[in-house]
């Protein structure tokens, strides 16, 4: 999202709103106030640096994969690289120490994410060898549920949620949610363009598209992490991301939390709704097999 559609949004937010922004920001650290300011104010970078044998950072995810998760874990945890960390896509023509986050699609155009032109020259520098590519995975069930319930969210409210969990504290209101309105969960689920209307330009993509996506980084990404990994062991998942940016970090006294997001979640969904039970069984063959090639089952 642009910098200037972030700042009217902030610009319409109620006094009570502001101060609780005000009050999460400042509770932040430096590197992360940092990285939140970037964001609404875009990147003033007058140089990019490249130290020693550095090779730019590319941390990519799909919507609802839990990228936001490891931004966190890079600002708090990757010591002085982590001020070369920004919140967007850039392409450089040659190795940088730059750490790069944002979603992108390879394939497909989708609301939200870089189109695939953007990503291709990503790709590009990963195959010439001035580049990292770390795709972070997770469940495309749990995936589109979260997407589901955030997109609604931010239609309906212009609210963005950080996941299912701010607003149901247990499966059952979700459950419920979803059997109440399970032909819009459909609609979006298939892509449907009218999901969207209200704010017009491109569709998200479906779900058939998201684990195709899912599929084709998996067959490009220098490194592949997923986040029901991090949920059993965060320490020995970030270690692997330390190694690829050769990051020198003494382990043991490094506290690395879990995510807070509930993993396959949609195994409790689909004993509860019948509708999503019939959804996942009727998925079609191709999906089905893209699922279990991406490592998962349903």
């Amino acid at each position: 999202m642009p910098a200037s559609h972030k700042l009217i949004r902030f610009a319409r937010k109620s006094p009570d709103e502001l101060i609780h922004d005000l009050i999460r920001f400042a509770r932040k650290s430096r590197p992360e106030r940092a990285a939140t300011i970037r964001r609404y104010f875009g990147n003033w970078d007058l140089r990019i640096p490249h130290l020693g044998n550095d090779r730019t950072a590319y941390l990519v995810g799909l919507f609802g994969s839990g990228r936001g998760y490891i931004n966190e874990l890079i600002l708090k945890c990757l010591g002085k690289r982590a001020k070369y960390f920004r919140e967007t896509i850039r392409y450089h023509p040659g190795p940088t120490s730059m750490i790069y986050s944002g979603h992108a699609t390879i394939k497909y155009e989708s609301r939200g994410q870089a189109p695939p032109e953007v990503t291709a020259r990503i790709l590009e520098a990963v195959r010439s060898g001035f580049a990292d590519l770390i795709f972070i995975n997770r469940h495309p069930v749990d995936s589109l549920l979260t997407n589901w319930i955030w997109w609604r969210t931010y239609l309906r409210d212009n609210m963005q949620i950080g996941g299912i969990s701010q607003l149901y504290k247990n499966s059952d209101g979700l459950c419920a949610e979803l059997e109440k309105s399970f032909l819009e969960f459909k609609a979006f689920s298939e892509g449907d363009p009218s999901f969207f209307a209200a704010l017009g330009g491109p569709r998200f993509l479906s779900f058939w598209e998201f684990v195709e996506e899912a599929e084709l980084y998996l067959q490009s990404a220098t490194l592949s992490l997923r986040m029901e990994d991090f949920a059993t062991d965060p320490l020995k998942e970030f270690s692997k991301l330390l190694e690829l940016m050769s990051v020198d970090c003494d382990l043991r006294r490094l506290h690395v939390p879990p995510p807070t997001a509930k993993m396959y979640r949609f195994l409790e969904v689909k004993q509860k709704v019948p509708q999503f039970r019939n959804f996942i069984a009727e998925l079609d063959a191709g999906t089905k097999g893209r699922i279990e090639r991406i490592g998962y089952t349903l």
